[in-house]
């Protein structure tokens, strides 16, 4: 019974987004999400190869004398303006 969404269902959900959001907020909402999108799969990749290098190498103790280079977040390639550096636990590193 609610297992199928067609055409008629999506449809309605798109007018009653448009009513509720409006036309002009709809691509700036999207855009957003796009970016988001982008930092959450930047992200899982940036943890996905950590995961595998401290795999590769678990009996090298960290050097505290040395810091390691700031990983730095960006929504778009090319998209300098809103790059930021990752958060990081610097108490769990040493």
């Amino acid at each position: 019974m609610f297992g199928r969404i067609g055409a008629p269902e999506i449809i309605l959900i798109l007018v009653v987004v448009v009513l509720l959001f409006g036309a002009k907020k709809l691509p700036d909402m999207a855009r957003s999400l796009g970016k988001s999108a982008r930092i959450l799969k930047s992200e899982a990749k940036a943890m996905k190869s950590e995961g595998s290098q401290q795999q590769e190498a678990p009996s090298d103790p960290p050097n505290p004398g040395a810091q390691q280079p700031t990983r730095t977040i960006q929504a778009s390639p090319g998209d300098v303006s809103s790059a930021r550096p990752a958060e990081t636990d610097r108490t769990a590193q040493r």
